[in-house]
């Protein structure tokens, strides 16, 4: 299946669909040269885009920390919800996954960010994942944070993911299908996910901060969670846990919840009712 592109004029309001056959950017755009720029990925199903809201308010975010100007939540949203109509109609009703990036642009221009949207089919390997599970290496980010610089960016969703790519890279070297990043022993985050824990009837994460991204889903998961009885928090967590869990999750936009079947070496064995976190995300 071939993607749906929509070109957003960052200004004006105005959306026009591109072939994904022709070229898009510029040879200076910030997005190659720098990967100076913010994304998100939002969820598709049924032709409707999934927690939308919080897509917004992470990608507006994202880009003033960068001091992007700041995306019109209006036009991106109505963009959207036209992609995922029009995907809906040419597909049928499956899930489908949408990423919108904003980067500053060419550096002739950079007063003028450039901004698209682009749908596309969910790939073998994450259905794949979904139905069986992931096997996770653990180990350190490769940089540590302590005192925030003024200019830190730290919170924002940028386009800047080649060290976590490098990690997932070596992890599938080595036989393993994805990365938790670690410090010491504390729990941080997954290369490109949030990390849920479910032991009895409470629901863990790690706390948002400095080296963890806020997520989306994880908080959509918890809304949903604490009106259905669980006890949801937010805390530090730390390898053991992992290993005292009765159940671990990866979740994200794209690929919802996938369970976590083996800590590095040690396999972990899943206890209390598998559809839960699933059926909570609505998938």
């Amino acid at each position: 299946m071939s993607p749906l592109i929509y070109i957003l004029e960052p200004f004006g309001g105005s959306t026009r669909e591109h072939s994904p056959a022709l070229p898009m950017l510029f040879w200076d755009d910030a997005a190659v040269t720098r990967g100076d720029g913010v994304f998100e990925s939002i969820r598709i199903v049924a032709g409707t885009p999934v927690n939308l809201d919080r897509h917004l308010a992470r990608f507006i975010r994202s880009a003033t920390l960068l001091g992007l100007p700041a995306p019109n939540p209006d036009h991106w949203a109505t963009a959207t919800r036209e992609a995922a109509e029009k995907w809906a109609s040419l597909h049928g009703d499956g899930e489908a996954a949408c990423t919108w990036t904003m980067s500053r642009g060419r550096a002739s221009r950079p007063d003028i960010p450039s901004t698209w949207l682009v749908v596309k089919p969910l790939s073998e390997e994450i259905l794949r994942q979904h139905a069986e599970g992931v096997k996770v290496l653990t180990g350190p980010r490769g940089y540590q944070l302590t005192k925030p610089a003024p200019w830190s960016i730290t919170g924002a969703k940028t386009l800047a993911y080649a060290e976590n790519m490098a990690a997932l890279r070596y992890a599938r070297s080595r036989g393993f299908d994805d990365v938790i990043f670690t410090d010491g022993e504390q729990v941080l985050e997954g290369a490109t996910s949030t990390i849920i824990t479910v032991r009895g009837n409470k629901i863990r994460t790690p706390q948002p901060g400095a080296e963890v991204l806020a997520g989306t889903t994880q908080a959509l998961l918890f809304k949903r969670a604490l009106k259905a009885g669980w006890n949801c928090r937010e805390k530090p967590m730390y390898y053991g846990d992992l290993l005292k869990a009765d159940q671990v999750w990866l979740v994200s936009s794209t690929r919802g919840a996938v369970r976590v079947t083996q800590l590095d070496d040690a396999p972990l064995k899943s206890r209390g009712d598998l559809d839960t976190v699933r059926e909570l995300l609505g998938r």
